[in-house]
């Protein structure tokens, strides 16, 4: 009797230990639920400090694409609206407008940066996109400064870029051979001085060039050359030539005394929304308009006397 008490006694004594045991070990999960919820709502919380805004947590980056003649801008101006928007991020690529109609219509592309209507350009699906003319820009016949001719009359231009003129001694300047510098098919720029500065006349084969800034490089090392840039891309390099005695400059354009002349397009597929709606709304606003736009050689729009469609009819404000 007195072995089986001593052997009861012990096996209660071991009951009691594993159940003190089984009792710290679930302590702690109380504890470790109450951290984790205090761990989420200060995660919260600093997403919204630190975002600033709603921007700052939008997802995706925003991808602008298309035409180097408004490359510029939207660099620029992305540039600045994302230090304003930390954690934004807008990432803008050149190609020419066609690409940039093309990329948004496929939803390649949030933005479809374009000098062009996109009624203008085959196959795009116009009526699908949301037009946004954030600036309008001017094109001139562009040539090195060593070229001694500072004003053209549409039919000389005509006949230069048709290739039935090619030596500048024609038309005023020395004895030199004529080089032609152009744009692919598929450039916006190509498009608006071909419609507005040739009157649509097939222009002969030279040197072509994808990039404005890669056009406006070759014609200032290119004795003779001879090409178009929006007058954003002109700097000291290169010489905007006068079109039947008119100067391309903002005053003209904007009473379309000066006719080579584009609205600057940013596309959507459909209403833009978050970061991309954002970013459209800051481009259009005064900041942006009477700044930047004006500072890299863009007209805001609200300057322009007159509006021109898509068929190009002009007419008056």
């Amino acid at each position: 009797m007195k072995k089986l008490s001593k052997m009861f006694m012990a096996l209660t004594f071991v009951g009691a230990l594993l159940a003190g045991c089984g009792s710290n070990s679930a302590a702690p999960a109380p504890a470790q639920q109450q951290s984790s919820d205090q761990t989420s709502t200060p995660a919260s919380d600093a997403g919204q400090n630190n975002a600033g805004s709603t921007l700052a947590a939008s997802g995706e980056p925003v991808t602008a694409v298309g035409s180097t003649a408004l490359q510029p801008l939207v660099e620029q101006t992305a540039k600045d609206f994302m230090a304003k928007n930390q954690g934004v991020q807008i990432q803008v690529q050149g190609g020419g407008s066609g690409t940039g109609l093309s990329q948004v219509a496929s939803g390649a592309a949030t933005i479809g940066n374009s000098d062009i209507f996109a009624e203008e350009k085959s196959g795009i699906p116009a009526n699908e996109l949301n037009d946004h003319k954030v600036a309008v820009v001017g094109m001139a016949a562009a040539v090195s400064p060593k070229v001694k001719v500072d004003n053209l009359t549409k039919q000389q231009l005509i006949d230069i870029f048709t290739g039935k003129i090619t030596n500048w001694k024609d038309v005023g300047g020395d004895d030199m051979k004529i080089t032609l510098v152009n744009r692919p098919k598929s450039s916006g720029t190509r498009a608006t001085f071909n419609k507005f500065a040739l009157d649509g006349k097939e222009e002969a084969e030279g040197i072509t060039e994808d990039s404005s800034g890669t056009v406006r490089k070759i014609i200032a090392e290119t004795p003779g050359a001879i090409g178009y840039l929006a007058l954003s891309y002109f700097d000291n390099s290169v010489k905007a030539l006068k079109l039947d005695g008119v100067e391309a400059n903002a005053e003209n354009i904007a009473t379309n005394k000066y006719p080579v002349w584009a609205y600057e397009h940013m596309y959507t597929k459909g209403e833009p929304t978050g970061s991309a709606k954002a970013f459209l709304d800051y481009i259009l606003s005064d900041e942006v308009q009477k700044k930047t736009v004006t500072d890299l050689g863009f007209l805001p729009i609200t300057e322009m006397k007159v509006e021109r469609d898509a068929a190009g009819k002009v007419t008056q404000k």
